[in-house]
């Protein structure tokens, strides 16, 4: 098959099996999201969202973060990990979006990005999920499915981003990125992916992918 023809290919399966495809973060609004996302830096999903509502109930805005202190903030959201450097960041950029931008957060990837603990993915998803700007969010699940589905053989994120954003449709991106993480979770697994569930990779995997199934 061709990357074209598995591109139609995904895009009918994941669409089959993902017609909707609610955020995997809870979040209220764009702040929320950010910080969120943040958070989930080499974190799961769901422990993020154990995690947020008690951070959230004391400030869900940049206004009330920074009256907290690092170490409340740290405190908090100890079991995500990472949190000294995660609540040094959350307390800084909330100072820097009150300072530059009145407490809103700015609807740009770049201005985003200056932004301490917020890199291309996370700013990706915010654009994409909070602001419904296309994008295409790349974490390390996502690049190894496209790899693994012969999308891309980007040896980083970065490459398997602009490989993805050739063969997907645009209008699709958003949608797409989050059908991709489901389908990894439900049926791709990092660890001992079976033959038996991994039906896409058992269809239009790469040959050394196809070997690793159980």
């Amino acid at each position: 098959m061709t990357k074209k023809e598995k591109a139609d290919y995904l895009v009918e399966e994941l669409e089959r099996l993902y017609p909707k495809t609610p955020v995997p973060l809870n979040h209220t609004d764009s702040y929320t999201l950010l910080i969120a996302v943040l958070l989930s830096a080499q974190c799961t999903d769901k422990r993020v969202n154990l995690i947020t509502p008690s951070l959230f109930k004391l400030a869900n805005n940049p206004f009330d973060m920074v009256k907290l202190t690092v170490s409340d903030i740290r405190e908090i959201i100890r079991p995500c990990g990472l949190s000294p450097r995660k609540s040094q960041a959350i307390f800084t950029l909330s100072e820097m979006m009150i300072a530059k931008y009145n407490g809103e957060v700015p609807q740009s990837f770049e201005l985003l990005e200056e932004f301490p603990g917020v890199g291309h993915k996370t700013a990706s998803v915010v654009m994409a999920q909070a602001f419904g700007v296309p994008a295409f969010p790349v974490d390390t699940h996502i690049h190894r499915l496209l790899v693994r589905w012969g999308i891309t053989s980007g040896k980083n994120v970065e490459q398997t981003e602009k490989d993805a954003k050739k063969v997907f449709p645009e209008e699709l991106w958003n949608k797409l990125h989050l059908q991709i993480i489901f389908y990894g979770r439900e049926y791709s697994p990092s660890r001992s992916p079976k033959a038996d569930q991994d039906f896409i990779t058992m269809k239009i995997g790469t040959t050394k992918a196809k070997k690793e199934l159980k």
